[in-house]
């Protein structure tokens, strides 16, 4: 189409719908994509308000001539939600549930409804929609429809198709029908076609419960009730525009039991399946070890089916669950009824689309055969064929799926790069084909054909059976112009690949992508398009990702949309402008770095990597946003104020109104927020502080030396080095101190910032143990004096020296380089984390020997950076790995080396939020086990608080920060009353709660500050 005739069809649609049109590139190129192996650029996108919206565009793309695909969710596996003319966006506006009506066990729905949308408004009636797709909490009921959707319960309740009533429907030409049965809604022709050929339709379906490939058409038979709507289902947008459909509900069983059978291989799980249908079981779920974690929580095994009971009571559905496990022949087995248990069981289940996209090496893995299914009594030797087939070709994958229903779900290491790895996909597909074929199975069992199957569909039915099938697309849709090259006359499968559009050379990128090769396209390429990240409401277990997509509901603030946009400016079709691309900046403008998709993500999508790389990249030469200079060099400013004294003034400054406004726009801080106060004593001086007051009493006590007595292990007390943040160090000491004295009396020796010079991680080993405090004698050393606070030891006859003797830090401070890295200062933080090494490894060697002391570090974000981009921006420089190595959280520092410490008992309840980077990065466990033994009940929520650093103070940021904390956080705070402890481990969440909770003088606090008031003795 030419530029004349695109915007032609741009302006023709805005005249026609009152929904939004978009033609501009962020638009097509966020539906490029779906959750295939395939990409088709599209002409613009429509978002329709109404069914008369709808047949309006389809109105002006049929006179036009312009092909018309409909999208909800956009997680078809077969290429199905993607196309050439325009794309129907269901998921903006018509995405209602128009009624329920709990007598009649029915619902009306518009296209666009997630399904957990409807789960939810079914609940309080006792009421459920049988089929539940893994990705329900994202697919749209419009999709489901139209792929035939089953989900893992489909044992029980069926297809999609076994749950739809009638059907309001838009033909291209813009026709209104109301699918039904008995020929309800039937187009012209229809009924005479079906007539005509009732013998073949009577004998050309194989009878599978997991039948989804080719049109349904035996569903018109008459003694099957002539059912147009069961028909239409599965049909992939083909056949017309669902606007509204009328869907029957089933009673959810009032309690559920989960019951993991064991095998001793996937072989063993497939052969039992069918043999546990007879006990009536809601699920019949296989997975193979390949796919579980270690610490996954199943029982013993190499394989395990997840069968699900119900009852209408716990012990009900506890004694079902007992009666499969006996009636099984395993290895062992686990029953669980706690409903937190089975949804942690779940997830590990409903994860493996993505977690399948990643083979145990890191080789990627893709769709494409991802749901082939035969009668369940054939799957064993079924799936046998499967894994020789895979090997005969020299492939990969790890089956798994819906056991019950024979239905397989894969990835295979297809190499969908090279020309040769093509040609193979093309080979083995042929072949598997025929194989599922010959165990008389479909090619689709649950996620349609597409472009993935549909060509090798004759294999399956014969050339008449297909030739019948676009006999009835004609009927339809004689112009041919709903989502064509889909079903009938199909594209080639090995046509339209995504992949093929990528640069073939590694990208020039600043961070070294470790589980990529080091390629920034390979990185990229994790998003398989899942869309986990498109989760509306948090709920439990919902993790963090992705804060910004449930504050604004559009899909380019979602992680999927911004690795479509990064995708698309590597491709370089759509997004034209490369690294210096707007369409890119403005989408990860609203990335709140929070990393929670780095570990939500089933397939570990890091995008708040990505943008620090395009940032990175997209301001080289030019200049940037006046919050990257100052908040991106907030360690420079502080340290500048501190360094002057000038921490009152500055704290006076920004109380007075006037004053503070000037500054945060200059500054580019968002005028709603508050500035926090800097510290008037760093963290740093009041250790030097102490340790200079305690100097002075052992000399008035009379202590000249320092005596020693071996330990009753012989041992030393565990040296810890205290990072100083730039936040504890600057902003909040409070934390600092109280760490220091919590980690004091569990009987660690605590060294901060700055006590040596020889190398912060070159700590002397010595066969004696300090009775009292290694701080108390204090003398110049070579490069430091008596006023920094440095620990020394005196010289002893028992005590080799100096070697014992850490020396004084050179000048300069430790930095993790956080700040600069969340506002793509690449080189500068590769400047500031050199430094930081060249001051902890000052000879440049790490090979000396010795064990490297624990570095505890108290601010999430900072302990997050130096694990992870630490070693990523600097992967040539050994020192970093070894640096990241031993950088542990304050629990983790106390749960290793302080195993036997208890304490204090605080006996109260906690509310508040986990830090989006430990839930990320670090890791919550430790935490907890922390908590729980100072007796601190309750559970902190999940999310982010919204500020994340830098994000919430930027100006233009406030109102998605605002959401982002009202999504969980202030909730669960708010709801809580003024009982228990705030907890937030976090500067920003502390800040954040300060300046949006009301907390009425309370304030947010770090688990160190409250155990430290739990402690006997006076405070430090």
């Amino acid at each position: 189409m030419t530029e004349m005739d695109l915007g032609e069809l741009g302006s023709e649609l805005r005249k026609a719908v009152r929904g939004e049109v978009a033609f501009d590139a962020t638009a097509r190129a966020l539906t490029t994509m779906d959750a295939s192996n395939y990409r088709r650029v599209p002409l613009g996108v429509v978002a329709p308000r109404d069914a008369d919206d709808v047949a309006a565009a389809l109105s002006v793309c049929s006179r036009l001539r312009v092909p018309v695909v409909a999208r909800g969710g956009g997680t078809s596996i077969a290429g199905q939600a993607t196309g050439t003319g325009v794309v129907l966006d269901f998921t903006r506006h018509m995405n209602r549930i128009v009624s329920l009506d709990a007598q009649a066990r029915t619902a009306v729905v518009q296209p666009g409804v997630v399904l957990d949308r409807l789960q939810e408004a079914a609940a309080p009636h006792g009421l459920r929609f049988g089929p539940d797709p893994s990705t329900h909490s994202r697919c749209t009921l419009g999709g489901m429809i139209g792929n035939n959707s089953c989900g893992s319960h489909s044992v029980a309740w069926g297809t999609t198709a076994d749950s739809v009533r009638e059907l309001s429907v838009v033909t291209a030409r813009g026709e209104f029908l109301s699918p039904g049965r008995s020929w309800s809604g039937a187009p012209e022709g229809l009924r005479a076609l079906v007539e005509g050929e009732l013998s073949r339709l009577r004998t050309g379906f194989p009878d599978l419960p997991r039948r989804i490939s080719g049109y349904a058409l035996d569903a018109l038979l008459p003694e099957k009730g002539a059912d147009v709507a069961r028909s239409f289902c599965g049909s992939e947008g083909t056949l017309g525009v669902l606007t509204e459909a009328v869907v029957g509900l089933v009673e959810a069983p009032r309690a559920r039991a989960l019951a993991v059978l064991a095998y001793a291989d996937e072989s063993a799980a497939a052969e039992a399946a069918a043999g546990l249908l007879p006990h009536r079981p809601l699920t019949v779920e296989g997975m193979a070890a390949d796919l579980v974690r270690a610490d996954a929580g199943l029982p013993r095994g190499g394989a395990w089916l997840f069968v699900e009971t119900g009852g209408g009571t716990a012990a009900e559905a506890h004694a079902r669950a007992d009666a499969i496990v006996r009636a099984a022949d395993v290895v062992d087995s686990l029953v669980v009824t706690d409903p937190a248990g089975q949804r942690a069981l779940w997830r590990v289940r409903e994860d493996a689309s993505g977690t399948a996209t990643r083979m145990p090496d890191g080789t990627e893995a893709w769709p494409g055969w991802e749901d082939c299914a035969v009668p369940p009594a054939r799957l064993g030797p079924y799936l046998r064929d499967f894994r020789g087939l895979l090997t005969s070709h020299g492939l990969r994958g790890t089956p798994y799926g819906h056991f019950g229903d024979g239905c397989i779900h894969v990835r295979i290491d297809f190499d969908l790069l090279s020309r040769e790895g093509i040609g193979r996909f093309r080979r083995f597909s042929e072949e598997l084909a025929e194989l599922v074929v010959a165990h008389g199975g479909s090619l689709s069992g649950e996620h349609g054909d597409g472009q993935a199957r549909a060509e090798l569909l004759p294999k399956m039915y014969g050339e008449e059976m297909v030739a019948l099938f676009e006999r009835a697309k004609s009927v339809w849709d004689p112009d041919g112009l709903l989502n064509p090259g889909m079903l009938v006359r199909p594209a080639a499968l090995d046509e339209n690949l995504r992949f093929a559009v990528l640069p073939r050379e590694p990208v020039d990128v600043a961070f070294g992508y470790p589980h990529d090769g080091g390629d920034f396209s390979a990185a990229v390429r994790r998003c398989v398009g899942v869309a986990k990240c498109r989760t509306e409401t948090a709920g439990p277990g919902s993790g963090v990702m992705c804060p910004s997509f449930r504050a604004t509901g559009e899909e380019e603030h979602s992680t999927r949309g911004r690795a479509r946009l990064l995708h698309e400016m590597l491709a370089g079709e759509v997004v034209t402008d490369g690294w210096a691309s707007t369409e890119v900046r403005d989408a990860l403008d609203l990335c709140l770095s929070c990393k929670g998709c780095r570990s939500d993500c089933p397939v570990g999508v890091d995008m708040a990597t990505y943008k620090a790389e395009f940032l990175h990249h997209h301001y080289e030469g030019r200049r940037r946003p006046a919050a990257h200079y100052t908040m991106g060099w907030l360690p420079v400013w502080l340290a500048t104020v501190s360094r002057l004294r000038l921490a009152g003034p500055v704290n006076f400054l920004a109380s007075v109104r006037p004053l503070a406004a000037v500054a945060k726009r200059l500054g580019g801080i968002a005028p709603e927020r508050e500035i926090p106060r800097v510290a008037g004593e760093t963290f740093t001086r009041w250790w030097g502080r102490r340790a200079r007051a305690q100097a002075r009493r052992e000399t008035r006590e009379g202590v000249e030396s320092v005596e020693y007595e071996e330990p009753p292990d012989g041992g030393l007390p565990k040296t810890v080095v205290l990072w100083p943040d730039t936040f504890t160090e600057y902003l909040s000491p409070s934390v600092g101190k109280a760490a220091a004295r919590v980690l004091e009396a569990a009987g660690l020796r605590v060294l901060p910032w700055p006590p040596m010079g020889k190398g912060l991680l070159r700590v002397p080993v010595v066969g004696r143990w300090l009775r009292r405090r290694p701080t108390v004698g204090l003398r110049p050393l070579p490069g430091g004096t008596p006023g920094d606070g440095v620990p020394t030891v005196p010289n002893s006859p028992d005590v080799p020296n100096p070697p014992a003797v850490p020396r004084a830090a050179p000048h300069g401070r430790v930095c993790c380089g956080l700040t600069y890295v969340s506002t793509g200062q690449l080189d500068r933080a590769r400047k500031v984390m050199r430094r930081t090494l060249d001051l902890l490894y000052p000879l440049g060697d790490p090979a000396f020997p010795g064990e490297d002391p624990p570095i505890i570090v108290l601010e999430p974000s900072c302990a997050a950076a130096l694990r992870t981009d630490l070693p990523e921006l600097l992967p040539d420089d050994p020192r970093a790995q070894r640096v990241a190595s031993v950088v542990l959280t304050f629990a983790e520092a106390l749960e290793r080396h302080a195993p036997n410490w208890t304490p204090p008992r605080l006996d109260r309840p906690v509310v508040g939020q986990t830090h989006c980077h430990q839930h990320a990065i670090l890791g919550d466990a430790p935490d907890r086990r922390l908590r729980t033994a100072a007796g601190l009940t309750g559970e902190l929520s999940g999310g982010c608080c919204g500020l994340a650093g830098n994000f919430g103070f930027e100006k233009g940021h406030y109102e998605v920060s605002v959401a982002c904390a009202e999504e969980q956080l202030l909730p669960a705070v708010r709801a809580a009353g003024e009982g228990p402890v705030v907890l937030a481990d976090g500067f920003s969440c502390r800040t954040q709660l300060e300046q949006l909770a009301q907390l009425g003088g309370r304030k947010g606090r770090h688990l160190a500050e409250v155990l430290a008031e739990g402690l006997d003795g006076p405070e430090m």
